[in-house]
């Protein structure tokens, strides 16, 4: 699994309706954590590679039990997505390869084994977000290239790709990324992880 991460100053601008400059960081780096906690528990998940230059969340992933790996190419999301991808199928080379967004707080286990599980019967497929315009998580099966067309727009660009969209109900966690205060306050009436919700807590954030 290859988690991409902005360095924690550049995060989560879009979320200047709700959180301040000095709060977006905190939450930034909450929501890697859970993400990152809730897929190295995920039975489906062999090994998770963070791909970020953020000197505070590769110790705090590291201390979770992720690998960190330098976003050498500073090329943007994909060329990070890409490196690790490279990277990670380099260490297993019969791995099956997936991108997963850093900011899916909610994320629960068993419906990411699910997803999972739903990808690997194809070459590539993603999965489309709450809103769904964007992608949250993008499989690769064994020996293939990734390919990833993450950003604005990105579920209709997966398409075009040639993966296939998994059509399936009740992964709400795995599709609830946080880019907006409506998205964050959507994640938490799923329920969040400790991280998100300790940082949410003291900010007096709430899904009110």
């Amino acid at each position: 699994m290859v988690v991409p991460l902005k360095p924690l100053d550049r995060a989560k601008s879009r979320l200047s309706d709700t959180a301040d400059d000095g709060l977006r960081p905190g939450l930034a780096l909450a929501f890697a954590q859970d993400t990152v906690a809730a897929a190295l528990t995920c039975p489906a998940v062999r090994d998770v590679v963070v791909v970020t230059d953020d000197a505070l969340a590769s110790r705090e992933l590291t201390a979770l039990g992720a690998g960190i790996v330098p976003d050498e190419p500073r090329g943007g999301l994909n060329a990070a997505l890409a490196h690790g991808a490279t990277v990670a199928g380099a260490a297993r080379r019969a791995a099956c390869v997936a991108a997963l967004n850093a900011d899916l707080p909610a994320l629960r286990p068993p419906e990411l084994a699910r997803v999972l599980d739903a990808a690997a019967a194809f070459p590539r497929a993603f999965l489309a977000d709450a809103a769904g315009l964007g992608t949250t998580l993008l499989a690769a099966s064994g020996g293939r290239e990734l390919r990833p067309f993450f950003g604005p727009g990105s579920r209709a660009r997966h398409r075009e790709s040639g993966a296939v969209e998994l059509g399936l109900d009740g992964v709400d966690s795995v599709r609830q990324d946080v880019d907006t205060g409506d998205d964050l306050r959507a994640a938490l009436a799923l329920g969040v992880g400790p991280h998100t919700a300790a940082v949410a807590a003291r900010s007096l954030i709430t899904e009110q």
